[in-house]
């Protein structure tokens, strides 16, 4: 039966998140790994109390591709058969790419840390926001947004990630951003949620962030993927090194076509999936997406144990 793995991004992230993986040392060996090419203690951050540390996009990001490569590590260690295709949730992509050979994982540590850090420098804290726009369907999620940037002149809100029908996350201007979700909730969305991150990924405000990148990605060897990665911005594989350099500097203020990645797969014959890493945000999404779409979470060493032993029976 053919798998394909699902890396989580940002928004998955919680304190203690790899508790279920404790008896695995492969997992606090790679925390280590990351650590030392960053020097900073990830582990210790991610098992403190300290939330709001955790949830600044220069913390978020190098942890959350830590605690993904670490689960497919265990993944890997457990005997589990390679899945035929992956693909990542915006920063999930880079996670995804280290699991497909493409990237080493120590330059993977520091490219997600200098994207943090020149999103961060991009948009300077608190001027920036992202929120979730939960029932109404795509068009009026933007029809929201250009409202919302005509009131507002000379800001930024744009739709940015699709993540399920119903489910579209909206980026910009933290005023832009506050006045879309009145006109949301006005145009008959269910919720309007604000979400727990320190800058609008994935919008237009990300450009000077994204020509800076593209300098370090020239620099980083990337490899053909040995297994095929499904990219964010165009939902397509790329094997050549270029082609995916090119994909992962405009992913950074393109919209994260979620619902179309999933489909597509669904569409070329795959129903399983597994989400690799912390949470079951995009277990959750599958489902929505596409009910013939079966998606576990790696959440534990026994999660996965019975995803290895299911699909060795099948």
């Amino acid at each position: 039966m053919s798998i394909a793995f699902f890396f989580p991004g940002q928004g998955s992230q919680s304190l203690n998140m790899m508790a279920g993986f404790n008896d695995m040392p492969v997992v606090k060996e790679t925390f280590d790994q990351a650590s030392a090419v960053l020097e900073q203690d990830l582990w210790a951050l991610m098992n403190g109390e300290d939330t709001a540390a955790l949830n600044e996009t220069i913390n978020t990001q190098p942890l959350m591709l830590t605690a993904g490569i670490a689960t497919w590590r265990v993944y890997q260690q457990l005997h589990g058969q390679n899945p035929v295709m992956l693909a990542g949730h915006s920063l999930g992509e880079y996670t995804a790419l280290v699991a497909a050979s493409s990237l080493a994982f120590e330059d993977a540590v520091k490219l997600v840390r200098l994207r943090a850090v020149l999103m961060q420098e991009a948009v300077p804290n608190g001027e920036g926001a992202m929120a979730a726009i939960l029932g109404l369907d795509d068009n009026g999620v933007r029809q929201v947004c250009l409202q919302a940037q005509t009131e507002l002149s000379g800001s930024v809100v744009e739709a940015v990630n699709f993540n399920s029908p119903g489910q579209v996350v909206i980026a910009g201007s933290t005023e832009a951003i506050n006045r879309a979700c009145e006109l949301a909730k006005a145009a008959g969305a269910k919720r309007a949620l604000p979400l727990p991150v320190s800058v609008p990924s994935h919008c237009s405000l990300m450009k000077p962030a994204a020509a800076k990148l593209a300098t370090a990605l020239a620099q980083t060897e990337i490899k053909t993927p040995q297994i095929p990665v499904l990219h964010n911005v165009d939902v397509a594989v790329h094997s050549e090194p270029e082609a995916i350099r090119k994909a992962l500097v405009q992913q950074l203020y393109s919209p994260v076509r979620w619902t179309e990645t999933v489909s597509k797969m669904v569409t070329e014959g795959i129903t399983e999936f597994a989400e690799c890493g912390p949470g079951k945000v995009l277990a959750g999404l599958a489902k929505r997406i596409d009910k013939s779409a079966s998606c576990s979470a790696f959440t534990t060493v026994e999660t996965i144990e019975n995803f290895i032993a299911a699909h060795a029976a099948s």
